[in-house]
């Protein structure tokens, strides 16, 4: 019923193959980001007049094309959304095309035992012991976290699972910097332990993790009859690319005895790396990572990834029984993705990440990790040559900046954060260090040349401030 004809399918797929060429290969070419008009965008929505199967196309690409920040434009320097590679989107492709229901193994064989293979390789490349790894594919990041948090706490308080929060005497709480990421807060309250239970640690002039406030916190809310249950490094944070020691945190956590999460969402890719992989020493001690696929190897959104090297715990802290679910694979030594995950069913994420690893290999992932690394440091340094200020310190391609008016200007640094925008030529964005403002700019594209980079510049240079 909802089927075409084969020869309309053959037409609109060609045509949509055209159009994903067009836009693949002259990304460069669109403005970076679209001028912003709710109403203009609502209207072009509702108002339209579409009487072909071609029509509701055009419609949709001129959408996206128009209205849109164009993430894979090599002069998009903004979050950590990178342009996707080719093997990925064939993988998101052919996962749309096949649909496979990633709740049951059975229903499923190849994709789970691939996305199996996938976090078993990534957690020996982080230093997990081969016969301790378990994970799933998320999302993204945030859900990733949330299971850390969930996995954390069942650990901790074995009654959890069927007593709740209720069933525990103890008051939990968790510490991570300042600078963590704001789904951690998101997680606390989504099981119900609230944003309270979240103790902020002040980060050094370094910006990372302040060691010694963190074990002055600890000591604060056991004193208080708090339970410190987890405490969460960031392995490159969101605003500044910085990395937290790991290494000075295991020392509380031989003393307390509480699951450390390495939230590696993005930092973790340099894992890969044989330059630079030593900057995540210590990471193969954490009880569990986050690690995000979509951000540093290219693939699209979202390929969230959680790893921990504990093998029982995911199945301890979501592990049910239902009469409805497949049982063709009873007496099998599998493990059906719905027992040991948050969600049921989804996609076929892993995918995204086996084909480019298929077709670059772990080592052509690598090299471009190298390569942004290397083009953010040329930014770092010309920076500096044209007389801005550069505010953070860390080897990942995240660069803060600016100049002494803007510190303590949010309208200022705003105001021309915006004419830069503007321009249509680029994005970047202001983050606020402790107190004071600075824009902010990183490599998310493996396509940013050298050549965009002094064309920033250029575009910083000649705009008012």
């Amino acid at each position: 019923m909802l089927d075409l004809s084969k020869k309309e399918r053959h037409l609109l797929l060609n045509k949509l193959i055209q159009s994903f060429e067009q836009f693949y290969e002259h990304t460069d070419k669109l403005p970076v980001a679209p001028k912003l008009s709710k109403e203009e965008i609502k209207n072009f929505i509702t108002d339209r007049s579409i009487e072909s199967h071609e029509d509701a196309f055009d419609h949709v690409l001129e959408g996206l094309s128009k209205y849109a920040v164009h993430t894979p434009h090599p002069m998009y320097y903004g979050l950590f959304n990178p342009r996707s590679s080719f093997a990925g989107m064939a993988a998101d492709t052919l996962t749309a095309f096949f649909n496979p229901q990633m709740a049951a193994w059975s229903h499923a064989p190849f994709a789970v035992e691939v996305e199996e293979y996938l976090i078993k390789e990534l957690g020996i490349k982080f230093g997990f012991k081969e016969a301790s790894i378990d994970g799933a594919f998320c999302s993204g990041g945030a859900e990733a976290n949330l299971t850390a948090m969930i996995c954390a706490a069942q650990f901790k308080f074995p009654g959890l699972k069927s007593g709740g929060w209720k069933s525990i005497p103890e008051n939990p709480v968790i510490h991570c910097s300042e600078e963590a990421h704001h789904s951690v807060i998101k997680a606390a309250i989504i099981t119900g332990l609230g944003s309270d239970a979240v103790r902020p640690v002040r980060t050094g002039s370094d910006l990372k993790m302040d060691i010694h406030d963190l074990h002055t916190k600890i000591i604060e809310d056991i004193h208080l009859k708090n339970t410190p249950f987890l405490v969460i490094a960031t392995e490159g944070v969101t605003g500044t690319g910085v990395i937290d020691d790991i290494k000075q945190i295991l020392t509380l956590k031989e003393k307390y005895g509480f699951w450390l999460h390495a939230d590696a969402a993005y930092g973790g890719a340099v894992i890969l790396s044989d330059v630079y992989k030593d900057l995540l020493s210590g990471i193969e001690k954490a009880d569990s990572i986050t690690f995000d696929a979509h951000k540093w190897l290219s693939v699209p959104m979202g390929a969230g990834i959680f790893i921990t090297s504990h093998p029982e715990i995911m199945k301890q802290s979501f592990g049910l029984k239902t009469e409805y679910m497949p049982k063709d694979a009873e007496g099998m030594e599998v493990t059906d993705p719905f027992t040991h995950t948050i969600q049921w069913s989804r996609r076929f994420t892993g995918l995204k990440l086996y084909l480019s690893v298929l077709f670059y290999g772990w080592e052509g992932l690598a090299k471009a990790i190298d390569y942004q690394i290397k083009i953010g440091a040329y930014l770092k340094a010309e920076l500096k040559k044209a007389g801005w200020k550069i505010y953070n310190s860390t080897s990942l391609p995240v660069v803060c900046f600016g100049k002494d008016s803007f510190e303590h200007n949010k309208e200022g640094i705003n105001s021309f954060c915006q004419h830069v925008i503007g321009t249509g030529r680029t994005w970047i964005s202001v983050y606020k260090i402790k107190e004071m403002y600075a824009l902010r700019a990183c490599i998310t594209n493996y396509n940013t040349s050298k050549e965009n980079i002094d064309e920033l510049i250029q575009i910083l240079d000649n705009s008012k401030f």
